[in-house]
C-alpha cells in the first residue's frame, strides 16, 4: 500500500494555518468504497505537540480491484452558477467549494458587426441617344405643322373665315323731336354765352350771359360783371366781342351788356307766375369756365326767399325759383330755360355747405331770379340805365319771432304819403299774408313786393288790436322814397 499523492501530512514547522487546497476529484473517478476500514493514525512525530489528525490513509490495490470488479458509471454534477468575473487564469471558489477557473472577461475589441444586408441595385433608364431625341422633336414639328395646315385648310373649306366685327346699331337715326332736351340745347346754345370780365383789383372773372335783343344786348348777373374795366363776350361758336355796360342794378343782381353785333337770336322769356313745382329745367352756361355746358332738372320749389349777388353795394333780394339742374360758379348769368326752350329764370345763386362759393360746388340746390322780373328789370335798364323797385313804406321788426312779421313799433316806421300809411297801416301791426300768401320772416314780405313792379297792387293780410284785415295797397316806386328823402 502507497500514500495518497494529493492529501499529504501539515508541516508542522509551517507558519501557514490553511490547509493546502486540494483538487476536485474528477467527476469520472470511481467512488470510493464506503465498507473500506480506515486507515490507523500515524504517531505523532513530537510528544510535546497535540497530536494532529493523520491523513486519511487510502488502499489503491483495493481501490483498484474494485474499479475493475464494477463498472464505471458517470454520475453528472449539479449545475452551478458561473463564477464571477475575476481575471483570466484566476481560481475563483464556487458555492459547493470546488474551485475553477474564472471566466475569461471580453472586451468585445475583436468583435466586428455583420455586414449590412446590400440594397437591391435599381435599374437605370436607358438612355435616348441625341439623335433619337433630335428625331424625335423634328417628328413633333411636322405632325403639328401639318395638323395645322390640314385643320385651317379643313375650317377654310367646311366652316368658312368669320369676320371679326364690332356690333354696328342698323336702325335710323336717333328721333330728337321738338321739346326734347338736345333739341333745346341746339336750339338755345346760339344764343347763350360766356362772359370774361377783367378787373384791376379782382383780376379776370368768368361768368354766363345770353341774348335778349337782336341788336346785341346780352343780360347777365350784377355781380360777374360788378367793378369790370373790360368784358369779353365769347360765343358759342368760338368767336369774342367785346362789350360795354349799359346798366346794372345790385337790388336784383342783373346787369345789360352790349356787343357791337346785329342779327343775333335773342331768347324767348316766359311768363314765370305759371311755373310750378315739378317742371322740367334746362341750365345752360358756362360753370368752372366750361363753356355751353347743358345740365337739366326740375323746379323744386318757388317763392324761396334768397340773397344774392357779391358786391360792395349789398345783397339783391330775389323771390326765387329753386332747381335741383347742376348749378355751378360760373353758371351765373345764364338762362334757366323750360322744357320748350323758353327763359323761366336767370340762374343767380346756390346754396353750399361754407362760406365760399371758391371750394363748394352744386348741392342740388340752384336758384334763379324769375323771369317776369328779370325781363322789367333789363327793360328798365336799357332804357334808364338803372332800375327800380316797388315800396310800400314801412320799416320791418326783425327781432320779432311771432306770426307773421312786425312794423317797428314807432315814431316813423310808417312812411307818411306811401302805400301803407295810404293803406291805414300803423306802426305795430303784424303783416300775416301777401296776396293770400302766408308770411312768417321779414325777407320773404320783401322778395314778394319786390317780384313785382310799382304800380301793382297787392293785397295784404294785417292784424290790428288783434283784429286780422285784408287791406289793398299799390306799390310804389323807389324812386319816390330817394325822391322824398332828396
Amino acid at each position: 500500500m502507497t500514500d495518497n499523492p494529493v492529501a499529504a501530512p501539515r508541516d508542522p514547522q509551517s507558519s501557514d494555518s490553511a490547509p493546502q487546497a486540494a483538487s476536485a476529484p474528477d467527476s469520472t473517478a470511481p467512488i470510493e468504497d464506503a465498507s473500506a476500514p480506515e486507515a490507523p493514525a500515524a504517531p505523532s512525530p513530537t510528544a510535546s505537540s497535540p497530536a494532529a489528525p493523520a491523513p486519511t490513509q487510502y488502499d489503491t490495490e483495493k481501490i483498484e480491484a474494485a474499479a475493475a470488479a464494477e463498472p464505471a458509471t458517470t454520475q453528472p454534477l449539479p449545475p452551478t452558477a458561473p463564477a464571477p468575473h475575476s481575471g483570466a487564469g484566476v481560481m475563483a471558489q464556487a458555492p459547493d467549494g470546488t474551485f475553477s477557473t474564472a471566466q475569461p472577461a471580453y472586451d468585445a475589441s475583436g468583435y466586428n458587426a455583420p455586414p449590412a444586408p446590400a440594397k437591391p441595385a435599381k435599374d437605370k433608364p436607358a438612355r435616348v441617344g441625341k439623335g433619337a431625341v433630335a428625331g424625335i422633336t423634328v417628328g413633333a414639328l411636322l405632325l403639328g405643322l401639318g395638323g395645322g395646315v390640314l385643320g385651317a385648310w379643313g375650317y377654310d373649306e367646311f366652316v368658312g373665315s368669320p369676320e371679326a366685327q364690332i356690333a354696328t346699331s342698323t336702325t335710323e337715326a336717333v328721333d330728337r323731336p321738338d321739346g326734347s332736351v338736345a333739341a333745346v340745347a341746339a336750339a338755345v346754345m346760339p344764343s347763350t354765352v360766356s362772359i370774361e370780365a377783367a378787373s384791376s383789383q379782382l383780376g379776370t372773372s368768368t361768368g354766363s350771359g345770353f341774348v335778349i335783343r337782336e341788336d346785341g344786348y346780352i343780360l347777365t348777373n350784377n355781380h360777374v360783371v360788378e367793378g369790370a374795366s373790360d368784358i369779353t363776350v365769347v360765343f358759342s361758336d368760338g368767336s369774342e366781342q367785346s362789350a360795354e355796360l349799359i346798366g346794372a342794378t345790385s337790388d336784383y343782381d342783373l346787369a345789360v351788356i352790349k356787343v357791337n353785333l346785329t342779327g343775333l337770336t335773342p331768347l324767348v322769356f316766359a311768363d314765370s307766375d305759371d311755373v310750378v313745382v315739378g317742371d322740367g329745367t334746362i341750365a345752360v352756361g358756362s360753370p368752372l369756365g366750361l363753356e355751353a355746358t347743358v345740365t337739366t332738372g326740375i323746379v323744386s320749389a318757388l317763392h324761396r326767399p334768397v340773397t344774392a349777388g357779391d358786391n360792395t353795394e349789398g345783397y339783391a333780394f330775389i323771390d326765387a325759383i329753386q332747381t335741383d339742374a347742376a348749378i355751378n360758379p360760373g353758371n351765373s348769368g345764364g338762362p334757366l330755360l323750360n322744357s320748350q326752350g323758353e327763359v323761366i329764370g336767370v340762374n343767380s345763386a346756390i346754396a353750399t355747405l361754407s362760406n365760399s362759393t371758391d371750394t363748394t360746388g352744386s348741392i342740388g340746390l340752384g336758384f334763379a331770379i324769375p323771369s317776369n322780373q328779370a325781363k322789367r328789370t333789363a327793360e328798365e335798364l336799357i332804357e334808364t340805365g338803372t332800375a327800380t323797385y316797388p315800396i310800400i313804406g314801412v320799416q320791418l321788426d326783425r327781432t320779432y319771432s311771432g306770426e307773421g312779421v312786425k312794423v317797428v313799433d314807432a315814431d316813423g316806421a310808417v312812411t307818411a304819403g306811401l302805400p301803407a300809411d295810404e293803406a291805414g297801416i300803423e306802426a305795430g301791426d303784424v303783416i300775416t299774408a301777401i296776396d293770400g300768401r302766408p308770411i312768417t320772416q321779414v325777407d320773404e314780405l320783401v322778395v314778394a313786393i319786390r317780384a313785382k313792379a310799382p304800380g301793382d297792387e297787392i293785397v295784404l293780410t294785417v292784424l290790428h288790436n288783434n283784429q286780422e284785415t285784408d287791406v289793398t295797397v299799390t306799390l310804389a316806386s323807389s324812386a319816390t322814397l330817394d325822391a322824398q328823402q332828396g
